[in-house]
C-alpha cells in the first residue's frame, strides 16, 4: 500500500498498483482503500463547487450545470443542483478515471467491495 493521503494522487497510485496485481485479497484492499480516496475526493470537489457557486445566481448556476452535462432538473433543490455540478465534476477527474480502472481490474478477477459468503 501507499502511505498518500492527497485523494488525487492516491487514487492515481492506487490504479498503477493494480495494474500489476492478480491476488484477489490484494486486489481488495486497493479497491476499499481506493472507494475511501473516492469518497474523499468527491467530498473535496462537492466542498469546492459549494463555495465557488455560493455567490452565483440561480441562472449562473443552472447553466455551468448545464455545461457540464448535469442540467439542474426541475423540482431539484440548489443543493442537489450543486451535488448533481460537483459529482459531474469529479466523474471527469483523473483520480475518478483512476478509481474506475481500479474497479475494472479488481472485477476482472472477481473482486468487489461486497465479498460474498460462503455458504
Amino acid at each position: 500500500m501507499t502511505t498518500e493521503t492527497n485523494p488525487t494522487a492516491l487514487l492515481l497510485d492506487l490504479a498503477a498498483q493494480a495494474r500489476s496485481v492478480s491476488d484477489p485479497d490484494t486486489l481488495h484492499g486497493l479497491l476499499s482503500a481506493g472507494h475511501k480516496a473516492w469518497c474523499e475526493g468527491v467530498a473535496d470537489v462537492r466542498a469546492g463547487v459549494d463555495r465557488e457557486t455560493a455567490s452565483q445566481s440561480d441562472a449562473e448556476l443552472a447553466e455551468r450545470c448545464t455545461a457540464a452535462g448535469a442540467p439542474w432538473e426541475e423540482g431539484m433543490t440548489r443543493g442537489e443542483a450543486v451535488s448533481a455540478l460537483a459529482f459531474a465534476t469529479w466523474d471527469t477527474a483523473p483520480a475518478a478515471m483512476a478509481y474506475t480502472e481500479l474497479e475494472e481490474r479488481a472485477a476482472r478477477f472477481g473482486v468487489c467491495l461486497l465479498r460474498e459468503e460462503v455458504l
